[in-house]
């Protein structure tokens, strides 16, 4: 079952509408579905918020370290409350998605992400899970930071907003410990399109009108 909800980003005003900040965006849309409201801890060295889920504490953070320090406040919480690393899930902007999608996983190494990198080192392992946000990639790697660091073009934001949107139709199951259900979820980008109806043998299509 997932217990911490954490999103990654950089806090300020200057960052708020960068890729990089994806992580931040989710976190705020679940706590609006939520109707809750994410309060500055400084214990947590995040902005916090908790409700209970299904019968379950569920706690929601936002780093305020900075993204390359974002283990110092995930590790703070998760050590407090006793939230094991595979009952945490980690939202992150992610480069090698295209906007519109996003990927589920259990495990793995960070992939240079600045921020997972430092949550390996606090917690110890690389065995959470994560929630991979596509921002897209520049092309060229020299390009990679400054790309992650400036505003997504509008119809990436849109993209990236309605997978937000669609990603958080899985939180029930995220919650419940339903992972392969929440992977379907979250991976499947439309709905599957309805089979149609099955024809029974000497069905010869629909019946003739009646008479007049």
């Amino acid at each position: 079952m997932i217990k911490l909800f954490v999103g990654l980003g950089n806090p300020g005003p200057e960052y708020e509408a960068t890729r990089h900040n994806a992580g931040f965006w989710w976190i705020d849309a679940l706590a609006r579905d939520w109707k809750l409201h994410l309060q500055p801890e400084r214990s947590y060295h995040g902005l916090v918020a908790r409700t209970t889920v299904q019968g379950q504490t569920v706690w929601l953070l936002e780093p305020q370290t900075f993204m390359n320090l974002s283990g110092k406040s995930v590790g703070a919480l998760a050590r407090f409350f006793k939230i094991a690393p595979e009952e945490i899930l980690v939202v992150h902007d992610e480069l090698d998605v295209v906007p519109g999608q996003a990927k589920l996983k259990f495990g793995g190494s960070h992939a240079g992400h600045n921020g997972l990198r430092d949550i390996h080192a606090q917690l110890g392992t690389g065995d959470y899970w994560r929630l991979r946000i596509g921002i897209g990639h520049p092309g060229v790697k020299s390009e990679v930071i400054h790309w992650v660091l400036k505003k997504p073009l509008r119809e990436q934001r849109e993209a990236i907003d309605d997978t937000i949107v669609r990603t958080l139709h899985a939180v029930p199951a995220l919650v419940a410990g339903e992972m392969d259900k929440a992977t379907l979820l979250i991976h499947t980008s439309k709905p599957p399109r309805p089979k149609p109806p099955r024809r029974e043998p000497g069905d010869g299509g629909p019946p003739a009108a009646a008479p007049g």
